[in-house]
């Protein structure tokens, strides 16, 4: 019954752990087996070990060296099984590496990080918000889910990447999305705006299901749809066509201004931050507050009042209880 067990737990390990515990096994008992016979020569189990690893590798230092036949006879043994077997874990090993980079780049192993960012698809936007992660901070842990891609090699690409359905919960495991920080999830440009936000919700709907407190980013084409990916569970809901047609409005009607370019520049070099009125500048004038807050390198550019947003309001305009400051500040 212990054979069996023993048989059906050593059997169940992977390849290069076998290999391990075979070579260490086999070196114990050629060890022991040389001191049994030529204690003279080996005065301890230990030594009978280190001479059986290193001319079971053909090494063979010469410091010690069975005298007897009967020594040389285990000596040749150990020779033809053991030199075999070391050379067989060596290029085990070797393969075990080899098919482990390309399990890596084909999205076949899971990830076992913490702290880390989940993006969901890849397209231009996500290559670009990538490079901007590590830009910003190179020690940021990025997995990619996505199942349009073969093959994604991470020296091409820093990222972790897992091949797979993103409304699957076993690639979401895979991704261990119950210790992630937060979830990017992008449009799919390879279907039509309605089924990629449907996909895009139904993404959100297992991943808030999974993880009930992680931050969720998702990207909304259709406005239609916004409600159902607030209700699916995301925080926050990106819709890129209203950006884009307010860009492309002031493009059309611009004068003598680069408003693409003014936006772009404005999100790469600073950031936007929210946080409720502090009571020091309540029933300021906005003014005032404005001029406080560039003290400390805080640009106040508008406030949200009830649900309302109020971008360079009038110069007097008195900030109440519970307004939100809308600010930017460098990166």
């Amino acid at each position: 019954m212990n054979l069996e067990i023993f048989k059906h737990v050593y059997f169940r390990l992977p390849t290069l752990i076998r290999l391990i515990i075979t070579v260490i096994f086999v070196m114990i008992v050629f060890g022991t087996v040389i001191h049994i016979i030529e204690p003279q020569q080996f005065p301890t189990i230990f030594d009978g070990i280190w001479w059986a690893v290193v001319t079971g590798s053909t090494v063979g230092y010469g410091d010690y060296v069975p005298l007897s036949n009967l020594g040389r006879i285990i000596a040749m043994l150990l020779i033809l099984t053991g030199g075999g077997l070391i050379t067989f874990y060596i290029t085990a090993f070797a393969a075990s590496t080899v098919q482990h980079e390309r399990d890596l780049s084909e999205g076949k192993v899971a990830y076992k990080g913490n702290h880390h960012i989940i993006f969901v698809g890849w397209n231009e936007r996500t290559r670009i918000l990538i490079d901007r992660t590590l830009k910003h901070n190179p020690k940021t842990e990025i997995v990619l889910i996505d199942q349009t891609l073969a093959h994604m090699s991470y020296q091409h690409y820093p990222v972790h990447f897992i091949h797979g359905d993103p409304t699957d919960d076993y690639y979401l495991h895979k991704a261990n999305i119950h210790q992630a920080t937060n979830v990017i999830i992008t449009a799919d440009n390879q279907r039509d705006e309605k089924q990629a936000d449907n996909h895009a919700i139904l993404t959100t709907v297992a991943v808030r299901g999974n993880n009930k407190m992680i931050p969720i980013i998702v990207e909304i084409l259709s406005s239609n749809q916004i409600e159902n990916a607030r209700r699916a569970g995301a925080n926050t809901i990106l819709r890129p066509n209203d950006f884009m047609s307010a860009l492309l409005f002031h493009e059309i009607y611009k004068n003598k201004s680069k408003p693409f370019e003014s936006v772009i520049h404005l999100l790469n070099d600073q950031q936007i931050r929210h946080f409720t009125l502090p009571e020091e500048f309540l029933n300021k004038p906005f003014i005032d507050v404005l001029h406080d807050l560039k003290m400390n390198e805080h640009l106040l550019i508008g406030i949200i009042r009830d649900g309302k947003w109020m971008l360079n309001p009038n110069k007097e305009t008195v900030l109440i209880k519970d307004d939100i400051l809308i600010t930017i500040i460098r990166w």
